[in-house]
């Protein structure tokens, strides 16, 4: 059907200023089918195992296209930009100030919580706790990054700040320290980048619990850490049975942390568009 096709082009079967839009049809339709057909790869090699494809399967989807950002910590093309420094016209808190291109609470502003609700996701974003030091332990540049408004990676000033283990910065609240303290001075602009994976739920069974990887300032905290459930102080965290998808909060915890170039891309599985 394909080299009929073609040689009928060739052939000039197609004239005249209709067939002309035909035969260009024709012939991207032709291309198409035959960069399907002659996708490089096998249709007899042994299946890999729990999958419906083969080892280098011809038919494999490709996966989908994504232009990373022009430098690192940029947003990427597919990436939903939750705050470019501009308004905060993608959360709901009348009482957060933008200035100079980052957001900070005002007084007793209370959390900034995104429209948008989200599962599994891949989260930047950037903080700066105050310059100036006060106050020591929680009371130093304390804020959160709290996923679904359950599971808190911490944000505080932990530059030569002793606190508790599991409360410094880029600890999973109440549950896992990180794996190093890698913070910058005060008033030093940092990054997080977290790999989020959402609980499941049947009724109130936790059918899988959330897990979590960290990075800070490139530095890993948690690598695919589960998460104990919701964020609790002083208490052992459980699982509160919520939504598929929630949205973001950043904590007020009466303190001028601002954040800056909040980004986020939903996950999608393997060998999906």
């Amino acid at each position: 059907m394909t080299e009929l096709a073609f040689k009928r082009l060739q052939d000039g079967a197609y004239t005249g200023p209709m067939n002309r839009l035909v035969s260009v049809f024709v012939f991207v339709i032709l291309l198409a089918c035959s960069a399907q057909t002659n996708r490089p790869g096998y249709t007899d090699t042994p299946f890999l195992p729990g999958q419906k494809w083969r080892v280098h399967d011809a038919d494999r989807p490709y996966p989908r296209v994504v232009s990373p950002g022009a430098r690192r910590g940029d947003p990427p093309s597919d990436a939903i930009v939750l705050f470019d420094g501009k308004d905060l016209s993608k959360w709901r808190s009348p009482k957060w100030t933008v200035e100079d291109g980052a957001t900070y609470p005002g007084p007793g502003a209370g959390p900034l919580i995104s429209n948008e609700a989200f599962g599994d996701i891949q989260l930047h974003l950037e903080f700066a706790t105050p310059s100036k030091i006060e106050g020591s332990s929680q009371d130093r540049g304390n804020s959160g990054v709290i996923i679904m408004g359950h599971y808190e990676i911490q944000v505080l000033d932990s530059w030569e700040n002793p606190t508790y283990a599991d409360g410094q910065a880029a600890a999973i609240y109440g549950q896992w320290p990180p794996l190093v303290n890698a913070s910058r001075k005060p008033g030093e602009w940092q990054a997080y980048d977290i790999i989020f994976e959402a609980p499941k739920f049947d009724g109130d069974k936790v059918v899988k619990p959330a897990f979590v990887t960290v990075l800070h300032n490139g530095v890993l905290m948690h690598h695919r850490k589960e998460i104990l459930g919701t964020v609790e102080h002083a208490k052992v965290a459980h699982y509160q049975p919520h939504p598929a998808e929630e949205p973001l909060m950043l904590q007020d915890h009466n303190t001028l942390t601002r954040f800056r170039n909040i980004w986020v891309r939903r996950l999608t599985d393997y060998d999906q568009p």
